[in-house]
């Protein structure tokens, strides 16, 4: 996983470079300590530049947390649209071809999905309207799979889709943080993983009296 050293340091370095390495630092501190504990002062140390130059570059704390969260926000919408658009034959049900997606949308930015998903932005802002936009797209997203899903398991209850909604996110956000805590796990071993934990799901749905194929 790619991280960015404390004090990198950038002297001589072109500006783009520079910027690009700010964003990596802010949107790791972001994802680590959420947005109310970020300060512009320690992701300034962590690139080895000083804060009035940070300010140069991208503004404030809010303006900087945008210029994170848009390319993350346009990636994994992009990548959980592409991963439910209609398989080839043979190709992995929806929800592991979404997990694969995001998996691999996240690789060398883990902490990204904490950047999206970040409960300390101050209401009302640009930053948690922003935030939001890309959340609720998401989440309709995974409402149509959720439903359609139910509804091949016979089901077509919306609070039923409504809930599994909600438990689709909690556990996404869940392997993501196992995820970050295991470096050592690539996506592929991850979509691996979590192809072994639906069919265990599954199977606990038939020991429980289902007998649907």
């Amino acid at each position: 996983m790619t991280t960015v050293p404390a004090k990198a340091g950038t002297k001589g370095m072109p500006r783009a470079a520079r910027e690009r390495q700010a964003l990596a630092a802010a949107t790791e501190e972001f994802g680590r300590h959420g947005y109310e504990a970020t300060t512009m002062a320690a992701i300034a140390s962590r690139v080895g530049v000083t804060k009035p130059l940070l300010h140069q570059y991208f503004g404030g704390k809010q303006d900087l947390y945008l210029a994170c969260l848009n390319p993350i926000g346009d990636r994994l919408l992009g990548a959980v649209r592409t991963a439910m658009t209609e398989p080839a034959a043979g190709a992995p049900p929806t929800p592991l071809r979404v997990m694969d997606a995001l998996f691999t949308a996240l690789e060398g930015q883990r902490e990204a999905w904490f950047v999206l998903y970040d409960a300390t932005l101050p209401p009302g802002s640009d930053a948690a309207h922003r935030a939001a936009h890309y959340r609720d797209a998401i989440d309709d997203l995974a409402a149509s799979g959720a439903a359609d899903l139910l509804h091949t398991a016979g089901s077509d209850d919306p609070l039923d889709a409504d809930a599994l909604k909600y438990a689709w996110r909690g556990l996404c956000t869940a392997l993501v943080r196992w995820w970050i805590n295991h470096p050592d796990q690539s996506p592929e071993a991850m979509t691996r993983r979590c192809a072994r934990i639906f069919a265990a799901a599954r199977h606990i749905g038939l020991a429980d009296g289902d007998d649907r194929p």
